[in-house]
Parts: structure tokens; C-alpha cells; sequence
């Protein structure tokens, strides 16, 4: 198994991963790995539901969904 060795890690940043660590019952080691699994889990979750999101939106119109169009929008501002 490979072997990850981090250097000049701040000294608060190192605090709260042991604290955290020790709430968990894991050595450092193990709650180190466990923050960057999740960590890497979440970047990738969001930049895939990020593009979802973007694909979705180029095949929407707001008129199928029943809003009304811009020139609607600006005769009734202009009449108030």
C-alpha cells in the first residue's frame, strides 16, 4: 500500500484532525484517509451534479413550464 507523507501541515489544521480523530476512536492516519475519501467523494458528487444541472438547463423553456415571456413581462411593467 502507498505511503502519502505531508510536510508543513499548519499546526491548527493538525490540532483539529487529532481532536477529530480521537472523537472517532482512529488514529490520524485513519482519519486523515477518512477526510480525503470524503473530500474526494463530495468534489466529485458536485462536479457531476453541477453538469447535470447544465445539461438539464440548455433543454428548458420557461414557456413549457407556463412563465411568461420577457415582452409579456415588459408590458405589464410599463403599465403600472
Amino acid at each position: 500500500m502507498p505511503i502519502l507523507h505531508v510536510r508543513n501541515v499548519p499546526e491548527e489544521l493538525y490540532d483539529r484532525i487529532k481532536k477529530q480523530a480521537a472523537e472517532s476512536n482512529r488514529s490520524i492516519s485513519a482519519e486523515v484517509i477518512t477526510l480525503l475519501k470524503r473530500a474526494i467523494s463530495d468534489f466529485s458528487q458536485s462536479q457531476d451534479q453541477i453538469l447535470d444541472q447544465i445539461r438539464r438547463r440548455r433543454f428548458f423553456h420557461p414557456s413549457e413550464a407556463g412563465a411568461p415571456d420577457s415582452l409579456t413581462l415588459l408590458k405589464e411593467d410599463r403599465a403600472r
